[in-house]
Order: C-alpha cells, then sequence, then structure tokens
C-alpha cells in the first residue's frame, strides 16, 4: 500500500509542477486538430456515410465541419490515423460512397 501511496504522491506532485510551468521530464503528447470537411471530401464519402460509419449522428458530422465543435478523445486519434492511411478507412469500415 506505501509503494501505491508514494507513486500516486510522486504523480501529482509532477503534476502540479508542470502545471507551475516546470517541465522535469514531462512527455507532453498534443494530438493535432483535423479539419473534417476537407478529410471527408478527400476520401470522398458522403456526410451520411461518414456519419455513419463513425457512429455519430449527421449534426455532429455538421458540427465538426462547421467549427461549431471539435472531435475529441478517441474520435480525434481516429481521425488523425484516418487523414495519414484514407485507404484504411474503406477497407476498415466498409464505407460506400
Amino acid at each position: 500500500m506505501n509503494e501505491v501511496y508514494e507513486s500516486i504522491k510522486k504523480g501529482l506532485e509532477e503534476a502540479i509542477a508542470f502545471s507551475e510551468g516546470k517541465k522535469n521530464g514531462v512527455k507532453v503528447h498534443h494530438v493535432r486538430t483535423v479539419d473534417v470537411k476537407e478529410l471527408r471530401a478527400k476520401i470522398g464519402v458522403t456526410p451520411n456515410a461518414f456519419a455513419a460509419a463513425f457512429g455519430i449522428s449527421l449534426r455532429t458530422l455538421q458540427r465538426w465541419e462547421k467549427g461549431e465543435q471539435s472531435p475529441r478523445g478517441p474520435a480525434l486519434i481516429l481521425l488523425n490515423l484516418l487523414e495519414k492511411e484514407p485507404r484504411t478507412f474503406r477497407k476498415a469500415l466498409a464505407v460506400e460512397s
């Protein structure tokens, strides 16, 4: 139990130090934003097909494309991967235009 406490304590201290601008060996991962409308056009699928393949509503896709909302979390990661390998999208998700 003491090891667990010390590990958690160390992690919290590092997080506090980072928030105060001290970057002592901390790894920061930035996921780049994606122009969803441009990406969808590049892939050549309809908004309905794209939304269905991602399991999101058409309205959510429209908000992403207009910049009213931004994809986050796993969706953003998947969009970044898709941007790099668009053919994989069609293969993996069996999307039709």
